[in-house]
């Protein structure tokens, strides 16, 4: 499929430019991925970041005993940017269930469905039902294109709605995902208020490449995060010496001898 103007744009500007530009001015929304309290409460504060998603493995890794507890902490202190909680029923009249209670947790929510539950079933026709009942969304683990075909055949014009395609996981298999997200945010152009997410970051590089394919957001771990701030846009020839550097402090303290 040919490549629509707006990210003919995007990549001509990109390799074109001898200078990244900074992260504030990437042309991508920037999500913190987590579920570190404090970690969220702070990043919340950081004008570059947008919004925050969070998830029930990511609760897990953190401890988190009560979701809906850590949830309404959560909501206490982040009340002015998008934030996703996510179902974890699996089947669908509980999903829904689900889904009605976490929007009533906050104006700012978006409600995390799953692309199909754990039997391979596809969440479509919740999907739909939820949308028309105007709760906003964020349609999680995505990966093939056809998901994407399928879902947009089904979500109303007018919804409120995030597309979470996992392209990190999609490089892990060694396919490119970068064909596959640019073909996803053509396809997305039918429907205004619905945004394409660049999920499962590996690293610093995805968030520049979320930005080149035209994502309207790319939702990032903490730790990417702190690197990110720390190393965006940092001189090579600096960065060469400070290898250097390291490699040696690390050979003296461990006392090595040839």
């Amino acid at each position: 499929m040919e490549l629509g103007g707006f990210c003919k744009i995007l990549i001509y500007k990109f390799m074109n430019t001898k200078t990244i530009p900074s992260l504030n001015r990437l042309g991508v929304k920037i999500y913190a991925d987590g579920a570190d309290l404090d970690g969220m409460k702070k990043l919340a504060a950081d004008p570059i970041i947008s919004g925050l998603t969070t998830n029930p493995t990511l609760m897990k890794k953190a401890g988190v005993v009560s979701y809906e507890k850590f949830a309404h902490e959560v909501l206490a202190v982040i009340e002015d940017k998008p934030i996703s909680f996510e179902v974890f029923a699996d089947d669908f009249p509980a999903m829904k269930k689900q889904a009605l209670q976490i929007r009533s947790w906050g104006r700012n929510v978006y409600v995390k469905i799953p692309i199909t539950n754990t039997k391979g079933e596809d969440s479509l026709a919740l999907i739909k039902e939820l949308a028309l009942e105007g709760v906003s969304l964020n349609i999680t683990a995505i990966l093939p294109l056809k998901q994407v075909r399928s879902l947009i055949k089904v979500l109303p014009k007018e919804a409120i709605a995030i597309v979470s395609v996992f392209a990190g996981r999609i490089a892990d298999t060694g396919v490119d995902p970068m064909p596959i997200m640019r073909e996803c945010r053509l396809m997305l152009d039918k429907l205004p208020k619905t945004e394409l997410l660049w999920a499962s970051v590996r690293e610093v590089f995805n968030l520049r490449q979320a930005a080149e394919s035209g994502c309207h957001i790319v939702t990032v771990p903490h730790e990417i995060l702190a690197k990110a701030k720390s190393m965006w846009g940092t001189d090579l020839s600096d960065l060469s010496l400070d290898t250097v550097k390291m490699f040696h402090r690390d050979a003296v303290t461990a006392g090595f001898q040839i």
